[in-house]
């Protein structure tokens, strides 16, 4: 890498914590139980807006894995989230109702919180709807994992959203309030995927999936993005740049073997797919607040109405990680 790259992207971070800063503004404190977290705690930091059906299953599932606390912000919830996560004994809530997109999509304010309380944690970064599974998830915690990090000096960890489907018609089956979305959004596909690696920041950039397949299939270049790297041991010098897809420096991109080896990755599973798809698609189109004027909550609106099947003869039924493992969507790499 260059002087003249290197000095760029240092002021790229510089400018990106900058922004972090003065975004702080924005957030309001509704609950801030930091002073309970641990020096050794895994702290889980997510953004939000109406997802109360989803939080009783979601702080659960993360509670189960290990995670010790969680940071979150809500973002204008009218359904409830609010009030109830402002109840919970483990949860530090902010609120905004400022707008989502010009805080970088949630990204500056999630920045700044890192900043705040993350230093020197374990922090996990993920959406309501995105269930972690790593290697030996079903019998060794999230501590085993980030203590086999730390052992072996790696600061962070690569997960590729998986996304999950039911077999018959998306609104068909209804979600009840804690209940795991697994019952009902069982699989995925297990191939049709692409990986490119960005040259300027390290990181892969990995498409395809049902969302290529059903939503972007006249044109899957534009289809979203799979790569992500939730799980890092922040400092506060780090700053994500693009939601959880890639952060600087860029060293933390590296979370792939170029050598011809694999490192330890696991997979998000991704259960956008329940019967509230169709209404969260309309409603947050009609927000116009995500990335490039909302395109991917276009086409989700343009087919969900339709009540459609993603399902097709090569999905795969979910078992478990290392189903995963044996069709390369994931690794445990060295950890034994």
């Amino acid at each position: 890498m260059g002087a003249w790259t290197s000095y760029r992207l240092r002021l790229k971070r510089k400018r990106r914590q900058i922004r972090a800063f003065r975004k702080r503004r924005e957030l309001t404190c509704v609950k801030n139980r930091t002073k309970q977290i641990a020096p050794s705690d895994i702290i889980v930091f997510s953004t939000l807006r109406n997802e109360l059906v989803r939080l009783p299953f979601f702080l659960q599932y993360y509670r189960d894995l290990g995670v010790n606390h969680f940071v979150i912000v809500d973002n204008g919830s009218d359904d409830g989230s609010r009030e109830y996560l402002a109840e919970q004994e483990d949860v530090s809530l902010w609120t905004t109702p400022a707008s989502y997109k010009r805080a970088n999509f949630g990204v500056d304010w999630l920045n700044w919180l890192q900043r705040k309380y993350g230093h020197n944690h374990w922090c996990l970064v993920v959406d309501t709807d995105e269930l972690l599974v790593y290697p030996f998830c079903d019998t060794r915690p999230l501590r085993a994992l980030t203590d086999w990090l730390d052992a072996s000096a790696i600061r962070s960890f690569g997960a590729m959203l998986l996304d999950m489907y039911p077999e018959g018609p998306i609104g068909e089956e209804v979600y009840q309030s804690g209940q795991d979305p697994l019952e009902i959004t069982g699989w995925f596909d297990s191939g049709n995927y692409t990986i490119k690696k960005n040259s300027r920041f390290r990181n892969l950039w990995i498409q395809g999936g049902v969302r290529a397949r059903a939503f972007f299939d006249d044109n899957p270049e534009r289809a979203p993005a799979l790569n992500k790297i939730p799980l890092v041991k922040w400092d506060r010098s780090y700053t994500y740049i693009s939601s959880t897809h890639m952060l600087l420096p860029r060293g933390l991109n590296l979370v792939y073997d170029e050598s011809g080896g694999e490192k330890a990755s696991g997979c998000l599973l991704h259960t956008k797919f329940l019967n509230t798809f169709h209404e969260k698609s309309h409603e947050e189109l009609q927000r116009r607040q995500h990335y490039a004027n909302s395109h991917e909550y276009r086409a989700y609106s343009a087919r969900s109405a339709d009540d459609p099947v993603l399902w097709c003869k090569w999905s795969e039924e979910y078992i478990n990680w290392r189903q995963l493992e044996v069709l390369g969507l994931m690794s445990k790499g060295n950890w034994a």
